[in-house]
C-alpha cells in the first residue's frame, strides 16, 4: 500500500511541533544537569558515585514507566492538556531537587523530574503523526531528537558556568522557574491537531491500549527494535550524560567547564547523527542497513577514544563526535517499529521503544558508578569522591560491549523497504 499523498506543512504545525520539540530540549537539559554537579551534589549529601548515579539514574526510572502512560494520557485529553500538566509536574521536581535538605528528597525530586518530562518526546511524535505527511514522520522523529540533543549540549558547558558562577541549588531554581513559563505556553499554543474534533486514535480505549502493549511486547521484532534503542542510547545516558565530564576533568586535567565543552561533541554528533540516519534510511528505501551501520560506527568509535594511549585532547573531541553521530541511528528504530506494527498497535510500540532507549541510563549510570566505588582508592577534593583514570577506562570496558550488542540487536530486524511490513516487497 502506498503512502498517502503528501500534504502541505502548515505553519501552525511547525509551531506547534516546535514547542512539544522543545520540551525535549529541556528534558535533555536536565537529563544531564547532574553531570556538572557532581562535587557539589557528593559534598552535599556526603555520597560516593553508586549513591550519586542512583540520584541521576531516578530521572529515567519514571520517564521509562511513563511511556505507555504518557501515550493513553494523550489519546484521552489530548497532547496539549497532557504536555502541559507535565511541565508543571516537571517545574515542581526542579524546586523539590533545588530545597532538597537530604538526599532523600532529592530522590524524590529527579523522580518528579523524570515523570514530568517523559511526554515530552512522544508528544512531538503524536503532533508530528497529526499534523506532518506520514512519509515525514522519520525525518521529523530524526529532528525531534536532534534537538533534544541540543539541550544536552545546553546542559554541559552552560549549565557549567551557571552552576559555578550561582550555584547549584539556585541553578535549579531557574529551571523550576523555566518549566512553568514552558508549561503556560504549551497550554496557550499547541493544538491537538489541524482540524478542532480530528478523529482519535482507535486505542483511545484502555482495555485496547493494554492490548496494543502486550502485543507489542510479545512481538520479536519490537523487541529486536527496542533492544537496538536502549543499547545504542546507554553510552550517551551514562558516559556522555554523567560520567564522561569527571572522566574528562581526570584524564585530561581540565576544569568542569573546559571538560564539559571538550565532551560537547558527543551530543553535537547525535544531534547531527539522528536527522542524518533518518534522511539516509529514506533515501535508500533502508531501516536495517543505517541501524548496522550506526551501531559499528559507535563500537569503533567509543574504543578508540577511551583506549587508544596517549590521545591528543581534540582528537578524543573528534572521536566523541562519531560515538554521538553512531548512536543517532537509534532514530530509525522508531520508523521501524512503526513499520512493523502498522496493523495495530503503533501508539504502544512507539511507547515501548522510548521506555526501552532510556532504560540504558537508568541501568548503566549507578551501574558504572558502582564500579568505580569499587576501585576507588580513598582520595577526596573538598568532600567528594576522586576516581583515577585508569578505574574509570575499567568500568568503561562495557560501553563499547554495549554497541555491539547493539549491532546483533539490529542483525535480527527483518527489512520493511519503509513500508508497512505486510506490504513489503517479496524476497
Amino acid at each position: 500500500m502506498s503512502d498517502p499523498a503528501p500534504r502541505a506543512v502548515p505553519p501552525l504545525g511547525l509551531l506547534v511541533w516546535a514547542l512539544a520539540a522543545f520540551g525535549f530540549f529541556f528534558a535533555w537539559v536536565l537529563r544531564v544537569s547532574p553531570s556538572v554537579m557532581i562535587e557539589p551534589l557528593m559534598a552535599e549529601f556526603k555520597v560516593g558515585g553508586a549513591l550519586l548515579g542512583t540520584l541521576s539514574g531516578l530521572y529515567f526510572y519514571t520517564y521509562a514507566l511513563l511511556q505507555a502512560p504518557a501515550g493513553l494520557a494523550m489519546d484521552r485529553w489530548g497532547p496539549r492538556r497532557a504536555l502541559a500538566a507535565a511541565a508543571f509536574v516537571t517545574a515542581l521536581g526542579c524546586a523539590s531537587f533545588a530545597a532538597a535538605p537530604s538526599i532523600e528528597v532529592a530522590y524524590l525530586g529527579r523522580l518528579l523530574i523524570g515523570g514530568g518530562v517523559a511526554f515530552a518526546f512522544l508528544g512531538s511524535l503524536v503532533l508530528a503523526s497529526a499534523w506532518f505527511p506520514p512519509r515525514r514522520f522519520a525525518m521529523f522523529s530524526g529532528l525531534g531528537m536532534g534537538i533534544g540533543l541540543l539541550g544536552g549540549i545546553a546542559g554541559q558547558a552552560p549549565l557549567a558556568i551557571a552552576v559555578g558562577s550561582a550555584g547549584w541549588r539556585e541553578t535549579m531554581w531557574a529551571l523550576a522557574a523555566a518549566a512553568l513559563v514552558l508549561a503556560a505556553a504549551m497550554w496557550l499554543v499547541i493544538r491537538d491537531a489541524p482540524a478542532p474534533r480530528a478523529p482519535r486514535a482507535p486505542q483511545a480505549g484502555g482495555e485496547s491500549v493494554l492490548r496494543g502493549l502486550w502485543n507489542v511486547v510479545r512481538h520479536s521484532q519490537t523487541l529486536y527494535i527496542a533492544a537496538f534503542a536502549g543499547l545504542m542510547s546507554s553510552t550517551m545516558l551514562s558516559f556522555g550524560a554523567l560520567w564522561g565530564v569527571p572522566y574528562t576533568m581526570q584524564t585530561y586535567g581540565l576544569g568542569k567547564v573546559e571538560a564539559s565543552a571538550a565532551m560537547a561533541p558527543i551530543l553535537f554528533g547525535f544531534t547531527a547523527g539522528a536527522p542524518s540516519w533518518g534522511w539516509l534510511s529514506d533515501r535508500i528505501g533502508r531501516r536495517k542497513l543505517p541501524m548496522l551501520a550506526g551501531a559499528f560506527t559507535g563500537v569503533a568509535s567509543t574504543a578508540a577514544a577511551l583506549y587508544i594511549p596517549g590521545l591528543a585532547l581534540s582528537i578524543y573531541s573528534v572521536l566523541l563526535f562519531f560515538v554521538g553521530f553512531g548512536a543517532g541511528a537509534m532514530s530509525v528504530s522508531y520508523a521501524a517499529a512503526r513499520e512493523h506494527t502498522a496493523g495495530g498497535g503503533t501508539g504502544a510500540a512507539l511507547g515501548f521503544v522510548n521506555m526501552v532507549s532510556v532504560l540504558g541510563g537508568a541501568v548503566f549510570q549507578p551501574l558504572l558508578g558502582w564500579l568505580l566505588d569499587l576501585q576507588w582508592d580513598g582520595r577526596l577534593a573538598d568532600g567528594a569522591r576522586v576516581y583515577a583514570a585508569e578505574a574509570y577506562r575499567k568500568a568503561f570496558i562495557v560501553l563499547p560491549v554495549l554497541y555491539a550488542l547493539g549491532f546483533v540487536a539490529a542483525s535480527r530486524v527483518r527489512e520493511t523497504f519503509c513500508r508497512p511490513y505486510a506490504a513489503r516487497p517479496a524476497a
